[in-house]
């Protein structure tokens, strides 16, 4: 058990009209961002990936327990083992396990059972959640604090001109084994980053209004 020890915050305030035109020139970039499905196999610059790591490790979480785990794969192999029981699973789930109410709701975005950007991206980010520490410590929030995680590396990514796409092929235990991740680590979500293909498209879809996700009381 740590002691409380208590640092300055070391915050810097901004002029009120330098916070309004970052927050508009950030809400502007993040309205830009999309969820790609075809890449181009061109490298990228490792740190890109790093950083945005980094980033994702910001967040804040239960305890402070910081309950994740980022695992960059660009081995080939290994992409295409992903691949491979990614697409089991996904055949699984357009044949048998969706409903047909299901795969109503999801035809307009045009997806199917064919993964090949797990294995057309230089990189793929896997983020886990540790369900408990390493010794049994328990951890508060987890998935919360995961899911916040990997929102502030999907900001991050985007900002730096890259493409991702959040891939949860149900279930994901092959992710662990295939990455060989220790027991206590849940695959939480799988991320292909690159640059989009020449000829990439992304489905016509419109955001909810502001008016729609905001209530003031």
């Amino acid at each position: 058990m740590t002691d409380y020890r208590p640092i300055p915050l070391g915050f810097e305030r901004l002029p009120p009209e330098e916070s309004v035109a970052r927050s508009r020139a950030f809400l502007e970039l993040m309205q830009r961002r999309r969820s790609v499905r075809m890449f181009s196999r061109e490298s990228i610059d490792r740190e890109l990936i790093e950083n945005a790591v980094a980033t994702a490790g910001t967040a804040p979480s239960g305890a402070h327990h910081q309950p994740w785990t980022f695992v960059i794969v660009s081995d080939p192999e290994l992409k295409r083992q992903i691949r491979e029981a990614a697409e089991v699973e996904e055949r699984e789930f357009y044949e048998r396990r969706a409903t047909p109410e299901w795969l109503e709701e999801i035809r307009h975005l045009g997806t199917d059972d064919v993964k090949a950007h797990i294995t057309d991206v230089p990189y793929l980010i896997v983020a886990f959640e540790q369900i408990h520490g390493a010794h049994g410590q328990k951890h508060y929030y987890s998935k919360e604090s995961v899911g916040i995680a990997v929102g502030l590396l999907l900001a991050s990514l985007h900002s730096a001109g890259l493409a991702t796409l959040t891939h949860t092929p149900s279930p994901m235990r092959f992710l662990r084994e295939i990455l060989e991740r220790p027991s206590h680590e849940r695959p939480y979500v799988l991320i292909p980053v690159g640059y989009p293909a020449e000829a990439a498209v992304v489905p016509e879809l419109e955001r909810k209004p502001l008016s729609e996700i905001l209530v003031s009381r």
